[in-house]
């Protein structure tokens, strides 16, 4: 079916964004600067997602993501643009522990998402028996990779299994809340990959990625947050989207999407609202269901994707209670290996990690546990104070901490990070194959391109990048330059105050 044309006497053309996340809100802002309509329509009625504020204590804290790596330009930029420079904010400590075989241990430094480069580094975190295995290592053949491979099973055959559940497991899981042993080392951890692909020693290759980057000489934070909390950028990004004369309705679920010989046709329980071209920035389940009709394949290969739903408490405690165990001290918080057969997956003692946090309750010490990975989704059918109370028995285990909050919350994130299992990539592929046959129709979010902030940002302004290309005619290259151009004036107008 052929888009339909578009003259310079129209109306500028109207794109309809579905789904009110990070991802559909950086779409919506990437549209508008090319002078297009806009419209972006929200199932519940709060926009951002997994990026959300709220109270606790009176404190204003994140619920939902945190932190986001400051090492792409995506997520920074993007603050920037919408006029939040000013208040991006480093974590004011980022020594984070493991607490494995029944203490806190120091991350190792030097290592790849767990695997090292120099076994030394590893310290007291693994087991004499487990040193012994990776010295091993240079000794071994080459393992073919193939098309993709499980990064725990690649790590565990070239250094043992104790890598794997000590150090690999907790750091992927943190991201992802998977299993070490299905995600996919292509989509997870390319770097890894790559040297996977190459063969030879594994111990050397992380070597090789860690020389490499030290040539780039990058500066700057690793990571940042926002002071106010992450999840206020959302709320900016919709303001921006609304003074660009961006229209955003929420509580408006979308029943039906049909192509027509004019464009696209969106129904949703109030109205009918006719597009030139559509984004979708849902999750998988959701993006299955609307293109069901018109693609089936890209709807079959959606609704293959599997979810891992998790629970953050947070907890405030009076400072007098906890500053005087020496576990806390100087940390960011710590990880937890499933192995060990705890509960919680990890601790972020937010009053260390955030400036902002410390400065808005002085006398309060503000910290958040998080439960549920991949397949146990059991420890989120508790009553709230049975989470608290867990979380509270394993933080006594961990740290001593014999103090109860002052006050706490549960937030549920029930479908909340896609899995990014073995040939992960080749889904996403397949998807865009086929979401490709429909004129201005492009695909984004997490399930994509990365679960990362960042990543859901990149995949969003491919997308409205791509839909601009198809609406426009014009190629990849002009369309890419007359974006960024309109991008960076719309971020040097926000930093300005104009």
């Amino acid at each position: 079916m052929q888009r339909s044309p578009h003259r310079a006497d129209r109306v500028p053309g109207h794109v309809v964004v579905i789904g009110g996340g990070i991802a559909g809100l950086a779409a919506a802002h990437r549209l508008l600067g090319t002078g297009l309509r806009v419209t972006l329509l929200e199932a519940t009625g709060r926009l951002g997602g997994k990026l959300m504020t709220g109270e606790v204590a009176g404190v204003q804290v994140d619920l939902g993501a945190e932190s986001t790596l400051a090492r792409r330009p995506e997520t920074v930029a993007l603050a920037r643009a919408v006029g939040l420079g000013d208040r991006l904010q480093p974590p004011a400590t980022a020594n984070a522990s493991l607490w494995t075989r029944d203490a806190l241990r120091p991350m190792p430094k030097g290592h790849v998402m767990g695997v090292p480069g120099d076994p030394s580094v590893l310290g007291d975190v693994l087991s004499a028996e487990g040193l012994a295995r990776i010295a091993q290592e240079r000794d071994l053949t080459s393992s073919a990779v193939g098309e993709d491979v499980a990064v725990g099973a690649y790590v565990a055959d070239r250094l043992g299994r104790e890598v794997v559940d000590r150090l690999v497991e907790p750091l992927l899981g943190g991201v992802y809340a998977g299993d070490a042993y299905r995600i996919s080392m292509r989509a997870a951890v390319p770097q890894l990959f790559e040297v996977a692909r190459q063969g030879g020693s594994l111990l050397d290759g992380v070597t090789r990625i860690q020389e490499q980057a030290a040539a780039r000489q990058q500066s700057g934070p690793v990571f940042q947050g926002i002071d106010g909390g992450l999840g206020t950028l959302p709320g900016a990004v919709a303001d921006a989207v609304r003074a660009g004369g961006g229209e955003i309705l929420t509580e408006t679920p979308v029943l039906g999407l049909t192509r027509n010989a004019d464009g696209w046709t969106v129904r949703t329980d109030t109205r009918v609202i006719t597009a030139d071209g559509i984004v979708l920035a849902t999750p998988a389940w959701s993006a299955s269901t609307l293109l069901a009709a018109e693609s089936p394949a890209a709807s079959a290969e959606l609704a293959g994707v599997e979810y891992a739903s998790m629970a953050l408490v947070t907890m405030a405690f009076r400072r007098s209670d906890v500053t005087g165990s020496k576990a806390f001290d100087g940390r960011s918080g710590f990880l937890v290996p499933p192995v060990d057969g705890h509960t919680i997956k990890a601790a972020t003692f937010s009053t260390h990690k955030w400036q902002w946090v410390s400065d808005a309750a002085p006398d309060l010490f503000v910290l958040r546990t998080s439960v549920g990975r991949y397949g146990e989704e059991d420890h989120l059918h508790r009553e709230d104070g049975e989470l608290v109370d867990v979380s509270l028995s394993d933080l006594a285990a961990a740290t001593g901490l014999a103090a109860k909050p002052v006050a706490s919350g549960v937030t549920r994130w029930i479908g909340g990070l896609p899995q990014y299992p073995v040939g992960h990539l080749g889904r996403v592929a397949r998807i865009r194959d086929e979401v490709a046959k429909l004129p201005a129709l492009r695909v984004c979010g997490a399930v994509y391109d990365g679960v990362g902030i960042p990543a859901c940002i990149a995949s969003a302004q491919r997308a409205a990048d791509e839909i601009v290309r198809d609406m426009s005619g014009e190629d990849r290259a002009s369309t890419g330059e007359i974006i960024a151009t309109s991008t960076l004036v719309q971020g040097t107008r926000s930093e300005a105050g104009q």
